[in-house]
């Protein structure tokens, strides 16, 4: 089974690429579409040589997390259920500040990961670790939850403007007339917390 690339720091990136003789520069490239542009195919790096992208697809897997369900209205929490590689399913929750607790405005939306398949404690009072531990998340599926919530709130903003465009221009919308955003897309989320479900110290490697 393939590493997942984003189970490597950036030293050990730089390590592979000064392996493979691959200039220095191209590893700030690649963490760019993995972590500001939030790619999902190797062939989306574009600025990267073929030749890279092939020793990168051979060595390294790039897999998502594949979104199940997610309840909550816009402008509330936002819960999101995720299916893994293996089948297993976590959570992550969207948690937007209301500026009303504050009396002024807030752009702050914190989310919260989860570190572990099940709880393996047990608490009475919790319906959470019913069915037990199954396994400790990789440092790839820690990741990829941030990642992924990100690109949705990225899909969730270009629906916006689209919608925006077309009601002003009842008359129809011409392609021609919209540009494709060629910057990294703007980061929602501010702050992290770890999921209260199972010991985030249990899963500190």
């Amino acid at each position: 089974m393939l590493t997942d690339i984003k189970s490597l720091t950036r030293e050990q990136v730089e390590s592979q690429f000064k392996a493979w003789n691959e200039p220095a520069f191209r590893v700030a490239q690649l963490l760019d579409w993995l972590y500001a542009r939030r790619v999902t195919t190797w062939d989306a790096m574009t600025n990267l040589p073929k030749t890279l992208r092939e020793k990168l697809r051979e060595k390294f897997s790039l897999n998502t997390l594949e979104l199940v369900r997610k309840q909550g209205s816009d402008d509330t929490t936002q819960k999101f259920l995720w299916k893994l590689a293996d089948g297993q399913l976590i959570e992550s929750v969207l948690i937007p500040a209301r500026p009303a607790l504050y009396g002024e405005a807030s752009d702050r939306h914190t989310l919260c990961i989860s570190t572990q398949v099940g709880c393996a404690y047990g608490c009475k009072f919790c319906a959470s670790g019913l069915d037990g531990w199954k396994r400790n998340l990789g440092v790839h599926e820690i990741v990829e939850q941030v990642l992924a919530v990100e690109r949705w709130s990225a899909t969730e903003s270009l629906k916006c403007s689209v919608s925006s465009v077309q009601s002003e221009n009842p008359g129809g919308l011409k392609t021609e007339n919209l540009k494709l955003e060629t910057r990294p897309p703007a980061r929602l989320i501010s702050n992290l917390v770890i999921m209260g479900m199972g010991e985030p110290l249990a899963n500190y490697d």
